[in-house]
């Protein structure tokens, strides 16, 4: 490939100034075609020192040679001739005489026929000679083109650029579907929404019309409000007469209404005459029939509590001459000695009851730490000190459904111990699983605990563990894991709290193993697990 770069020259314009000479033929007949000097070009064979120019070492364009058989482009051979008024050949440094300066168009035509690839490949994978290099690209598909649509400026390659006309500019012209004006895309919206004569709108008036016509086009908005208008003034003035007739038939019903309340004036006026008449009346009687009216009472009342009172002394004189005092008092005074025995006993007892609360205390106290104690040596007889554990887990279905309702997901064994001041540990069961193997399998963890002498074992812990579940049937078909304690997993350093996060197998076994009636892990509901601790390597204190 060839790459051919600009360089200073002379305007084309200059090559009219030039002699006859330097436009001088060796040949009748004229090539018409032509190529751009400052492009790029990719040459499917390497360009020959012959078709380059012995001054700009790019391929020649509108070839000269001079009398010392050198060649070289039209505008470099003007430009030698501007840089000295005695131009010299740059190759041999003969004097260039114009005379024998002439115009090769055998070489401009092996020149021009020289194969190029086209400029946008590899998409393009045409070739064609440099002087058809133009036309082929006015005709390649992968040329970049920008969009014919005016205000668009976009970029796209020839073969796409129909699709983008057709479909995709913003500024291609579209029909308004309302009145086949052709719009600008991208303007449409605007015009439908502002110019259209034919847009539908709704009757802003909300008249009646719109509920029959369903739009009304923009054009005809104007005309149709003005008709609106004309019949709402003809429904305003027609209401405006029914008006009238109404207030005229309220204004004779007012005046009747007038002439009865006249009236009813009239007889009230009437009846208060007669009211103060009557009342004079009844005023001269009143204090009459007042005093008479007190006297009935009051005798009433007297009458009344006579007789009370002579009924209250012959219920007196009965009750005296049934019932004597005395014998009433005595008992009286017996009672009163009794409750008050009594009430010195209450306290007594209340004394005793206290006393009897404290010993219940103190017995409830002992007997709490009798159980502890006798836990402590269940455990210390149980307890390993040689790095196993065989660990017997009774009443399995019971425990396993606590685990699925979640009152107990894990039970924990005693602790064992690696030697007598060895690393304390224990193991941890979880019968309904837990993560990966949560609701599928049994997990089983192995746990370190807080000893009483970590401080003189060496941490992390790092010793091999074997997790089993021992079969039950004689015939050792036990299932084994093996592991070694990872020393950067927090699990197995020295313990801050009462024990470590808990490491092992959350798949241990599985449910459908564990349970299945043809093998023999559990027993009568009972299981055994094993733990083995690898004491290789391991010192004793």
């Amino acid at each position: 490939m060839l790459a051919l770069n600009s360089m200073p020259m002379a305007s084309e314009d200059l090559a009219g100034n030039l002699p006859n000479l330097y436009i001088r033929q060796n040949s009748a007949s004229a090539i018409s075609l032509d190529f751009e000097p400052n492009a790029d070009y990719q040459f499917v064979e390497i360009v020959e020192e012959r078709y380059r120019c012995a001054y700009c070492h790019l391929v020649l364009h509108n070839p000269h040679q001079t009398g010392c058989g050198h060649r070289f482009c039209q505008r470099c051979i003007v430009s030698l001739r501007e840089l000295n008024a005695v131009p010299t050949c740059p190759v041999d440094k003969e004097i260039i005489k114009l005379h024998e300066v002439f115009k090769d168009n055998c070489c401009k035509r092996e020149v021009l026929n020289l194969q190029v690839f086209c400029r946008n490949s590899p998409a393009c994978n045409a070739k064609t000679s440099l002087g058809r290099y133009q036309d082929h690209l006015q005709q390649c598909l992968f040329e970049s083109m920008q969009c014919t649509n005016e205000g668009c400026c976009e970029k796209m390659i020839r073969k796409d650029l129909q699709e983008h006309l057709g479909l995709q500019c913003s500024y291609r012209k579209e029909l308004c579907q309302y009145c086949k004006e052709c719009v600008t895309s991208i303007d449409l919206k605007t015009h439908e929404r502002t110019d259209c004569p034919d847009y539908p709108l709704i009757c802003p008036h909300g008249c009646p019309q719109i509920i029959l016509t369903k739009e009304i086009k923009r054009g005809k908005l104007s005309e149709h409000e003005n008709m609106y208008l004309r019949e709402h003034m003809l429904q305003i003035l027609d209401k405006n007469s029914k008006l009238e007739d109404q207030i005229s038939d309220l204004y004779n019903n007012l005046e009747h209404k007038e002439r009865k309340i006249q009236q009813l004036a009239d007889t009230v006026k009437k009846c208060e005459r007669d009211f103060r008449q009557f009342t004079q009346l009844y005023g001269k009687n009143s204090n009459l029939l007042a005093s008479t009216q007190t006297l009935a009472i009051h005798i009433d009342k007297s009458a009344c509590l006579e007789t009370q009172v002579r009924q209250l002394v012959q219920m007196a004189n009965q009750q005296q001459s049934k019932f004597s005092l005395r014998p009433l008092l005595e008992t009286i005074d017996n009672i009163k000695q009794k409750v008050a025995f009594l009430e010195s006993y209450e306290q007594r007892l209340v004394v005793l009851e206290d006393l009897s609360n404290q010993h219940d205390v103190h017995l409830g106290i002992h007997r709490v730490q009798l159980n502890k104690n006798e836990e402590r040596f269940k455990l210390l007889e149980g307890t390993s000190y040689n790095g196993k554990l065989i660990w017997k887990i009774v009443d399995y279905k019971m425990k396993k459904k606590e685990a699925m309702e979640g009152h107990c997901p894990s039970v924990v064994s005693q602790p064992f111990y690696t030697s007598r001041c060895g690393y304390r540990l224990s193991a941890r069961a979880y019968l309904n699983g837990d993560g990966s193997g949560k609701g599928t399998h049994v997990s089983l963890y192995f746990v370190v605990m807080r000893g009483e002498f970590d401080s003189l074992l060496p941490w992390p812990f790092k010793q091999k563990v074997t997790l089993m579940l021992l079969d039950q049937s004689g015939k050792k078909h036990h299932i084994t894991e093996t592991f070694k304690a990872d020393p950067h997993s927090s699990s197995f350093k020295r313990p801050e709290g009462e024990m470590n996060v808990a490491s092992g197998c959350p798949r241990f076994v599985a449910h459908t193993v564990l349970e299945n009636a043809k093998n023999t892990y559990i027993r009568d509901d009972t299981l055994f697990l094993k733990v083995v601790v690898d004491l290789t390597d391991l010192e004793e204190l």
